[in-house]
């Protein structure tokens, strides 16, 4: 468990009705704190579904417009802030080995969706049904098993709308495979070379995967998940700023904050000392997020972890995650 003194933030996702693998919650279950001072570390997996109210939750930095029936799929080890929080939500969360043993990918689902129609009858019957069962069949085998399949039913009913996308699915999935190689391997390097040799195949293929799913290089896929990690840890803890830059494989403080600010478009220093400040607005580098799948136009906040007032400039194919 991570906790706001003296480093890290606290972590969210955990607070349940039923302490089990899976659980339904409130929204307001996931603040650190009643105002939701500063963005707090996710440690669950989680399916937040909007059911009263207009606003704006902010993941990873970038803004997502919540309204009836906005469904976000939020990653353990994402940033999560609702500053307000200003609508009401009904939250599903689960622990990594809950769907251990089903055929479910859990990354299908995009992190943003507004649902409507049929599809959201369903989504909103099938997360009510959950909170039920969740307080009535939450202990024994017999419940768990239910939980597990419920839960798998709504995230294979949320992959669907991608499964019969055929265009680009070479490059697709391509792209994917390195992405969990990234994620994997980002704090030990930040070479094209390595993670193509490790996927077997050439540099070329990786950087052509990305640019037909992201628009950007494999390098810079790389880099913006750097950036993505020590932004979180600036925003969402205490830990020192060179400690984090060692941390992410830069061997001198110079090096790392001339990354960051390339990057992100403010030194560190800059972005953590502002994020306990109210919202209000910012100069901000605006750029588009890497994840291929959804398309609400979320906006990155890069200037302080915090506050709102980017360019509100769309953050093109697809809405960022974990995986960026």
């Amino acid at each position: 468990m991570v906790s706001t003194d003296p480093s890290p933030a606290p972590s969210i996702g955990t607070a349940s009705p039923v302490p089990d693998e899976i659980s339904t919650f409130a929204l307001a279950d996931l603040a650190g704190d009643p105002g939701w001072r500063r963005p707090v570390f996710v440690e669950r997996e989680l399916l937040i579904l909007t059911t009263r109210g207009h606003g704006d939750a902010e993941l990873d930095f970038h803004l997502l417009p919540c309204r009836p029936g906005t469904l976000l799929r939020v990653r353990a080890g994402q940033v999560l802030r609702c500053a307000g929080p200003q609508f009401d939500a009904s939250v599903v969360g689960w622990t990594a080995d809950a769907l251990h043993g089903l055929a479910v990918d859990e990354d299908a689902a995009p992190t943003w969706r507004q649902l409507a129609g049929e599809d959201e009858d369903a989504v909103i019957n099938e997360v009510s049904q959950l909170a039920v069962d969740c307080q009535r069949h939450g202990v024994g085998p017999a419940g768990r098993a239910l939980l597990r399949h419920q839960l798998a039913v709504l995230l294979l009913r949320l992959a669907l709308p991608d499964a019969d996308q055929a265009g680009q699915r070479n490059e697709a999935e391509t792209f994917q495979r390195f992405c969990r190689e990234v994620e994997h391997g980002y704090q030990a390097s930040r070479r094209v070379e390595d993670y193509a040799a490790a996927l077997g195949c050439s540099v070329r293929t990786l950087t052509r995967a990305c640019l037909a799913v992201t628009g950007r290089s494999a390098k810079q896929v790389i880099d913006e998940r750097v950036a993505l990690q020590a932004a979180r840890l600036l925003a969402a803890s205490d830990e020192p700023i060179a400690q984090i830059g060692r941390g992410l494989g830069f061997s001198e403080p110079t090096n790392f904050g001339r990354f960051f600010t390339r990057e992100i478009g403010v030194s560190p220093g800059a972005f953590r000392a502002s994020r306990d400040q109210p919202a209000g607005g910012r100069v901000v580098r605006p750029r588009p997020p890497v994840e291929p799948t959804g398309a609400n136009g979320g906006r990155f906040r890069s200037g302080t972890p915090g506050g709102p007032g980017n360019s509100g400039r769309p953050g093109g194919p697809g809405i960022p995650s974990g995986r960026a």
